[in-house]
């Protein structure tokens, strides 16, 4: 198999998609809601991916809740914003982390009965003062203590569902100035304070099985090419510091942060030390060049993704219906969405 992760176009493969996926083997699909219109099509969906492909290859999605939700209602349910769980923290810590587990085990549920297998969601990333909004509400809070805990409590919770979390934006998106779907950020706080604030959430869950990295330029070690590019960052910081051991996905390739052609993004993403490159729009004259420039998944990015994949278990028994119940009265009172959900 080769090193990326492709979307796709529609809610249906091509005759041409399955060509590629046959031929190109990536490592996984990714999903988004261009490519979902009911809870069967969608299953049908990824099984189609993963005949095309040969193999039970990883599916993936970002359902965070809130902002970013790609499967809601009236299908499934509306969850909340990372920051509503910072929320009853605040006032319960045990009641907070709870809240977050309960969170993730509900999302894996649904994406496992439709046959996906990974969710792009802790987000560990730290607003400060000033930064862009894309981050915001996708936070738990502003303190690198509390979203550390609830992340890891959220992703137990996918993990106890059978769903892999994939934890992002690392080493920290929350400081960045411009959205980099449209834009590089730059960071230009010292070492220092990105040590003690942005970097500091992502260290204690070093031990999750997949990471996803910022498209942000930290000035402070590499003033020029983003984490996702920059090989100081990967082994200083990711690798370094924070003493990541997973397997390391870039962001969506594809996104305005990035320059050069998508071969050169590929490649520059391989070479800083990434272990998959991940491209989302589902373009193909894009994914062909994508998958022309990304390598075989060898050596050691093929290790840390078979150690991934193997953390992956069967879901733990779950009443869904009492759990979906206790949950949004848990939340009911902090998030007035929830009286709408599904």
């Amino acid at each position: 198999m080769r090193a990326f992760i492709t979307g796709i176009a529609g809610p249906i493969l091509t005759d041409e998609e399955r060509a590629f996926l046959r031929d190109a083997q990536p490592w996984g699909g990714i999903v988004f809601k261009r490519n979902i219109t009911s809870p069967d099509a969608l299953r049908r969906l990824a099984g189609d991916f993963r005949t095309a492909i040969g193999r039970d290859a990883p599916i993936l999605i970002d359902q965070e809740g809130g902002r970013v939700q790609r499967m809601g209602p009236p299908s499934w349910p509306k969850y909340p914003p990372a920051a509503v769980y910072g929320a009853i923290y605040d006032r319960d810590r045990a009641g907070g982390l709870a809240a977050a587990r309960s969170g993730g085990r509900l999302i894996a549920a649904d994406l496992a009965a439709v046959g996906i297998d990974v969710d792009c969601m802790p987000v560990a990333d730290v607003p400060a003062a000033g930064a862009d909004a894309i981050i915001g509400d996708r936070a738990f809070g502003t303190r690198p203590e509390k979203v550390a805990a609830l992340a890891a409590a959220f992703a137990q919770g996918l993990a106890d569902g059978g769903v892999l979390p994939v934890l992002k934006h690392i080493p920290g998106h929350g400081r960045a100035t411009a959205d980099s779907h449209q834009k590089l950020p730059l960071v230009t706080a010292n070492r220092e304070i990105l040590e003690a604030t942005d970097f500091a959430a992502f260290r204690p869950l070093a031990e999750l099985p997949l990471a996803m990295t910022a498209h942000v330029v930290f000035t402070a070690i590499d003033p020029i090419a983003p984490a996702t590019t920059s090989p100081a960052i990967v082994r200083e910081v990711i690798r370094g510091w924070i003493g990541y051991r997973g397997l390391l996905m870039s962001d969506d390739i594809s996104m305005g942060a990035l320059s050069g052609s998508l071969g050169e993004r590929a490649r520059a993403a391989v070479s800083a030390g990434c272990d998959l490159v991940l491209h989302c729009n589902g373009n193909m004259d894009e994914m062909l060049a994508v998958a022309a420039a990304t390598p075989r998944l060898e050596g050691e990015a093929a290790r840390r993704a078979a150690a991934a994949l193997a953390a992956k278990r069967l879901p733990a028994p779950i009443d869904l219906p009492a759990k979906r119940a206790e949950f949004f009265a848990l939340i009911g009172d902090v998030w007035e969405p929830a009286q709408g959900s599904a």
